[in-house]
């Protein structure tokens, strides 16, 4: 069965990297088995056969792989009788375009609000090390980084706009039925909606349902998946 370093929080069932959702939504696209096994922040030895210090990482085997999108490519590369990510190349270059589009434009409009989410329900051994990492990056506390949180949330909706357009005129990114874009974007989304207990849209926008949707695919793993709305209950 295929292994998964899977990012968690304070508590090991709060799972909320969205590269880690990328991946696990994708492996159960291809209905591969697979066991995760939590991992923090600060547990880089556990990973260093990978030569970094980031999840995901996936262990098929004898093989070592790391960065979701590589990992992507290795499950339709390795697993070709079964349904495929990206289909086409142009499936793929589209798939890379949202991958990055995610990666460079929607997580830096995602930090205001989430990273401290993220810092208040990591492990208490990641705390110091989640922030001294993300305030060098960013040159200023997270206090300071979240303290507009409503110019935050007009700032996504503006980030967000072209795929809003988009959701509104198709049901999935792959067209009929969920492709890699989709899952990319998804992982961005259910990141927000573990961590903070909302995506941080409006509840009528085509992004709201079509998130709605991808939570019942795969029969409801995601949509099970607990976020910190269950931990305040």
């Amino acid at each position: 069965m295929i292994r998964f370093f899977d990012l968690a929080g304070r508590d090991a069932r709060l799972r909320f990297s969205p590269y880690c959702w990328r991946t696990k939504m994708a492996l159960l696209h291809k209905g591969l088995a697979f066991e995760t096994t939590p991992w923090r922040f600060t547990e880089k030895e556990a990973i260093r056969q990978t030569g970094q210090g980031r999840v995901p990482v996936l262990i098929d085997g004898t093989q070592w792989l790391h960065d979701s999108w590589q990992i992507a490519l290795y499950l339709d590369r390795s697993y070709r009788d079964r349904p495929a990510l990206m289909r086409t190349d142009a499936e793929r270059v589209a798939a890379r375009f949202v991958n990055n589009w995610c990666d460079f434009t929607l997580h830096p409009a995602l930090r205001p609000l989430l990273w401290i989410e993220v810092y208040k329900n990591s492990a208490e051994k990641d705390q110091p090390y989640f922030r001294e990492t993300r305030e060098k990056l960013i040159g200023m506390t997270l206090e300071e980084l979240s303290s507009d949180r409503t110019g935050a949330v007009r700032g996504l909706s503006t980030a967000f706009a072209p795929m809003e357009r988009t959701l509104q005129d198709e049901n999935y990114l792959g067209g009929a039925q969920p492709n890699y874009a989709d899952y990319a974007l998804f992982g961005s989304l259910q990141w927000a909606n573990v961590v903070s207990g909302t995506i941080f849209l409006p509840s009528d926008s085509a992004a709201a349902a079509w998130f709605e949707r991808m939570l019942d695919h795969h029969d409801g793993y995601a949509r099970k998946a607990l976020t910190v709305r269950e931990f305040a209950a």
